[in-house]
């Protein structure tokens, strides 16, 4: 009882932000969702290509779980946008604009990844839940999510007694 308490205390009140906050996260969001696919076929296309494999339709579609038509849509979009040239018969490559967002994604992916994990969540659900939040935490989150990985959040989580 004494925790719930103490957890109603140190909840925060429920009004609106100031009309600026509020719709700056709502304007993130937005850019976040446009940008999700490009950046996961980006993201895949530079880890198949890294591993030594082509990066053909056949391969990004069975990957994404997506038909082959829909792969060939992106690849125009985004050969269109700069980040991928095709070559016959040869498949996908990345342009350096390509390879810079993939690292990006890789990156914060990796973050968001290795937070969850030392949350103590499962590896599939971290590799699974990862996939979607990489897309939509901001810097100040990533850079709070490493610093509290380097601060050994894993053991801190371990430590914890069960409720």
């Amino acid at each position: 009882m004494e925790r719930k308490k103490r957890l109603k205390d140190t909840a925060p009140k429920e009004t609106l932000p100031d009309v600026e906050t509020h719709s700056e996260g709502f304007r993130a969001n937005r850019e976040a969702r446009r940008n999700v696919l490009v950046e996961d076929y980006v993201e895949l296309i530079s880890d198949l290509l890294s591993e030594g494999q082509e990066a053909r339709q056949v391969d990004i579609a069975g990957r994404l779980g997506v038909s082959q038509p829909t792969v060939a849509k992106m690849l125009a979009r985004l050969a269109t946008e700069g980040y991928v040239t095709q070559k016959p018969y040869r498949g996908v490559f990345l342009t350096p604009s390509g390879q810079e967002m993939a690292d990006r994604a890789r990156h914060r992916h990796r973050i968001v990844e290795a937070f969850l994990l030392a949350l103590g969540v499962s590896e599939e659900n971290a590799r699974v839940d990862s996939e979607g939040v990489e897309h939509y935490v901001g810097s100040e989150t990533l850079t709070l999510f490493e610093k509290a990985i380097r601060g050994n959040l894993k053991q801190f989580m371990q430590d914890l007694p069960d409720a």
